[in-house]
């Protein structure tokens, strides 16, 4: 570990930021907090972009620049979200020894507070000990729990670094550089109402439809680069009525955009074909059974090279601070799948969070020590 870490201070500065509520679309606190820290750190800019109006939040993402005192060195980021999932207000830290959880039912926020403490402590130690470098660029978005969607509103304009690091996924010593795009696919099912004991015969389930369609369907896992998933079912009125509606959410992801494509046609093909076939009942008044559906591009695929210089510069920085890293294809999307399509190559980092997005998840000190380690490498490494 270097001496310039102060763990308990970097362990302070963690249970503030996950006893300071931020669920999604609710993170101005937090916000306020990060520019409180900042200004004291003497950033050298603090700004909001104005995405609060599109992504429904409190506040805008937030971009954090310091210049350094190597202005011609090439300038980088570190981005981690503000916001986290439910249950998620309230939280109280339970300390014991180096392991943090959750005091009550809430969730701890190590998700993604874990990164946002490390880049604290990171940027104090850079300033306390004037340790030159070169810009260095902080993004904070909201709204990552729900979509992307901070990331995906996120005001690119005024960045000056190219590349840079998103600290957001479970683990230690972890890189990921490569995830995959995915499709958000929503259908309804129109069946024809009918009285299930005394005219069954003349209505259209739309369960039943569903049903042949999920049948003849490969779900889980298609191939080596792709998986598909029905999530959400919603329908029905009353047990004593045959279903007229049943509206099906579910997603297709894959780190080839040929192959979403494809299993996303798949998918919808099957749901078509089942209601296209379906037998019209008599007495139905000639009402045949529609499918109607939507597809939404959820975000796309990431594939980094092993000469690309965000992921070179990491190879190095974890040489330098002794670490044995850790280079990984992920099946989940994040921020990072943004940035990169924003022509921002992006890096995910693993932060020490586990069990996230449950009661049960909990934070190891010594991982958010050995993560700012890592940082701390990142920024010194020469490219």
């Amino acid at each position: 570990m270097t001496p310039l870490i102060n763990t308990e201070r970097l362990a302070a500065t963690f249970i503030r930021l996950c006893e300071t509520d931020s669920p999604s679309r609710k993170e101005s606190r937090m916000a306020a907090l990060l520019r409180e820290i900042f200004t004291h750190l003497k950033a050298d800019a603090i700004q909001a972009d104005d995405s609060g109006a599109k992504t429904g939040s409190e506040t805008g993402n937030l971009i954090v620049r310091f210049n350094g005192s190597n202005p011609a060195g090439v300038p980088l980021f570190f981005s981690c979200h503000m916001d986290t999932v439910e249950p998620g207000c309230g939280v109280k830290v339970q300390r014991d020894g180096d392991r943090f959880t959750s005091s009550s039912d809430t969730i701890l926020g190590s998700d993604d507070k874990s990164g946002i403490a490390a880049v604290i402590e990171l940027m104090t130690i850079l300033s306390e000990n004037r340790i030159p470098h070169g810009p260095i660029e902080l993004i904070f978005t909201t709204c990552e729990e729900v979509g992307l969607l901070g990331a995906k509103n996120l005001d690119t304009t005024g960045l000056k670094a190219r590349f840079g690091y998103a600290l957001d996924t479970t683990g230690i010593d972890r890189v990921i550089t490569g995830a995959p795009a995915a499709n958000r696919i929503k259908m309804d099912i129109h069946g024809l109402a009918a009285h299930a004991g005394l005219n069954p015969e003349q209505g259209i389930s739309a369960f039943c439809i569903a049903a042949k369609a999920i049948a003849g369907l490969k779900l889980g896992r298609l191939d080596e680069q792709s998986t598909a998933n029905i999530g959400l079912m919603q329908g029905g009125v009353a047990t004593n009525i045959i279903p007229a509606l049943l509206t099906l959410e579910g997603e297709v992801r894959s780190h080839s955009t040929d192959k979403l494509a494809v299993h996303t046609d798949t998918v919808i093909s099957a749901f078509q074909h089942a209601v296209n076939t379906w037998p019209i009942p008599e007495g139905s008044g000639g009402q045949v059974p529609r499918l109607e559906f939507d597809i939404q591009p959820e975000y796309p695929a990431m594939a980094l090279k092993e000469d690309d210089p965000v992921v070179s510069r990491v190879k190095k920085a974890g040489v330098a601070a002794g670490k044995n890293l850790e280079f990984l294809i992920a099946g989940g999307g994040s921020d990072a799948n943004i940035f990169n399509s924003y022509g921002l190559p992006t890096a995910i980092v693993a932060t020490g969070m586990n069990n996230v997005h449950t009661t049960g998840e909990y934070l190891d000190l010594k991982d958010v020590v050995s993560l700012t380690e890592l940082l701390h490498a990142i920024v010194v490494t020469e490219d």
